[in-house]
């Protein structure tokens, strides 16, 4: 997926980031998809990969506001200048780490089902089994993740079938992000972010917490710390994109998915992907010609 990328000068300076830190990011980018499944060496490798891709852009295009999904909320902060891309890769490497540390509990999607039926679902299950299970990532309508310990989130998908969901897919992660069973490793990854330097956005983040704009370096960095046990309401950022003016949504980084997120969010949405430095250069013909 870094194809093209790793010669780019943003790129060189976050591989020499990413060694001093003790991960050999260049080799992970050049194997193979069970070399960068790691969550702790997945997660730096998007960051360079989105970060690289968004160097790539025109710098004429105007840019209402960023947003990113889980993870690549950093790459946000870093196209809106709220980090610099060697802090971003230094804190996005301890996240990964902090979070691979937690081993316990896993995540599943929910296919056809509303997010109010779905909370009403894991509701439903703590209080009736005491096992931790919550909605983790809001994607899209009839699209959601729960997250919570293994038998939770088993109960809650047997029992979302039974209520009318269509799917419940088992995802392959190593633990159960975006959930309370976060709570350690988010306070061992907060004391990198505290020492980080964040600076105010401009253009603004919209975060994944809330889906609002942040203006400032404070706001932000708050809500990245909440980041970790909070959910992903990415169809709140959406709204929250459009709302703002953003006529076109560009999609930086590998695969297409988020783009057709937004369609099914905000139907008739103006979507680009871009996945190599030749389409991020062309970037502004593409918007013109579609």
């Amino acid at each position: 997926m870094a194809d093209g990328l790793t010669a780019l000068p943003i790129a060189e300076e976050m591989l020499g980031t990413a060694s001093e830190s003790g991960l050999d990011l260049r080799s992970a980018l050049s194997g193979d998809d069970e070399q960068l499944r790691p969550t702790e060496i997945a997660q730096p490798a998007l960051l360079l990969v989105e970060c690289a891709l968004r160097s790539a852009l025109p710098d004429d295009i105007e840019v209402v506001a960023v947003a990113g999904h889980s993870v690549g909320e950093y790459a946000a902060a870093v196209a809106a200048g709220a980090l610099s891309p060697a802090d971003a890769m230094r804190i996005v490497i301890e996240r990964g780490r902090a979070m691979a540390s937690m081993r316990d509990g896993t995540m599943a999607a929910l296919i056809g089902i509303d997010v109010d039926l779905a909370s009403a679902v894991c509701d439903d299950v703590r209080r009736e089994t005491g096992e931790a299970v919550v909605v983790a990532n809001l994607n899209a309508p009839g699209q959601l993740v729960i997250s919570g310990t293994r038998d939770g989130v088993d109960a809650a998908g047997k029992l979302a079938l039974e209520r009318g969901a269509r799917r419940v897919i088992p995802l392959n992660v190593s633990g159960a992000f975006h959930s309370p069973l976060m709570t350690v490793a988010a306070a061992r990854f907060a004391r990198t972010l505290d020492g980080a330097t964040v600076s105010d956005p401009e253009p603004p983040v919209v975060c994944n917490v809330d889906g609002r704009a942040v203006r400032s370096a404070d706001e932000l960095r708050a809500r990245l710390r909440s980041q970790l046990t909070a959910p992903v309401r990415w169809i709140d950022c959406v709204h929250t994109l459009v709302d703002l003016g953003a006529e076109t949504l560009v999609e930086v980084g590998p695969g297409t998915v988020l783009s057709g997120l937004a369609r099914r969010i905000v139907p008739g949405v103006r979507t680009v992907s871009v996945n190599t430095a030749d389409a991020g250069a062309r970037l502004d013909v593409a918007m013109v010609a579609g």
